[in-house]
């Protein structure tokens, strides 16, 4: 008997009236609906299989007895994709909140804090890079059963159609429906490199931009800038000649000396650190950006997606206590030598 006709075994075969009742094993059934899930997110029955450790073949064959079971068709397979039908996507948005209540319940009932399964976690590149991957190690750690799927990209992703468990967004949020844990604020800050301003002069007040290339950011709020500097306020549009959508291309133009642009603090803390960039205008208030846990609406929050935040929340306010006395709403850092002069 093959590994994929097992996973369908009967522990049962009762006869009543001349009609054979078939019961299926709650465990297959319920690695059945997991392999669904996986394959309804991945659009792949390999990639799918590859995480819950089943060959491209047994997925296949699972999917197709689980469909024949239930009477229906949840996907249309092509040589290119495995797309779902509307049956699916009903059946998908029914089974997910059981699957995480299942999970949460498991948790809890071990008692001993251990997480297992998969983490998905949606987030920006940058702050993947320079944020998070640094600190996984530590947690991961903690955490030996539990394996995490990074799915990084600066596009904001579809919680419930890509599978992820919890976001880490940057800015405001769109989807009022959704579960939401403020993680941190970040301070917006105008930077730019040393040879620029040797080349172009340093600006003194916030009405010197319009004289300075201005590049646009990801957090460069589509160029309506406004400034605050105690009863005084400031409120201009500047014109950008580039426009870059990641951050960490926004962070090399402005070390390669391709002008000022305006980023969250926290995104180039690294080449302030290391002098390649320099804060401008460090007495005026250009407002936060904050950095928010996003969980699906609709299924209760995973464990290890808590977990996770948990950690993140702890480990990022740490840095940001020992570096710039913890930013946040209103608060400004301690000045610094890569601060340039204002007035």
């Amino acid at each position: 008997m093959g590994r994929e006709d097992r996973l369908f075994l009967l522990t049962g075969v009762v006869s009543q009236n001349g009609i054979q009742l078939s019961i299926l094993a709650m465990s297959d059934r319920l690695l059945a609906l997991r392999l669904f899930a996986r394959v309804a997110h991945k659009g792949s029955f390999s990639a799918a299989g590859r995480e819950l450790n089943i060959p491209q073949s047994t997925a296949s064959r699972t999917i197709a007895t689980l469909e024949r079971e239930i009477g229906v068709a949840l996907f249309v397979r092509t040589t290119r994709a495995v797309t779902l039908t509307d049956a699916g996507l009903d059946f998908l948005a029914r089974i997910e909140p059981v699957l995480a209540e299942l999970d949460a319940a498991e948790h809890d009932a071990r008692g001993t804090g251990e997480l297992r399964g998969i983490l998905r976690i949606g987030l920006a590149t940058t702050f993947a890079v320079r944020e998070v991957i640094p600190r996984l190690s530590d947690f991961m750690s903690r955490h030996p059963a539990l394996r995490i799927d990074l799915m990084m990209g600066d596009e904001r992703e579809d919680l419930v159609a890509e599978g992820v468990d919890v976001a880490l967004r940057f800015g405001p949020l769109s989807d009022s429906t959704a579960t939401v844990r403020r993680i941190l604020a970040w301070p917006r800050v105008l930077v730019a490199s040393r040879a620029y301003l040797d080349k172009a002069g340093i600006p003194l007040i916030p009405t010197d931009l319009t004289q300075h290339a201005i590049f646009l950011g990801p957090a460069s709020l589509g160029g309506h800038w406004s400034f605050r500097k105690g009863n005084t306020a400031t409120s201009f549009q500047v014109e950008g000649k580039l426009t870059i959508s990641a951050s960490l291309g926004a962070i090399a133009a402005a070390v390669e000396g391709l002008g000022i642009v305006m980023t969250p603090l926290g995104a180039c803390r690294r080449e302030l650190e290391r002098g390649e960039l320099v804060r401008l205008l460090p007495e005026w208030d250009a407002g936060t950006v904050e950095l928010n846990a996003v969980y699906p609406s609709g299924r209760a929050a995973k464990p290890s997606a808590r977990a996770i935040v948990d950690y993140l929340i702890a480990a990022l306010h740490e840095t940001e206590t020992a570096a710039f006395s913890r930013p946040s709403i209103g608060q400004k850092p301690r000045p610094s030598a890569w601060e340039a002069p204002a007035r």
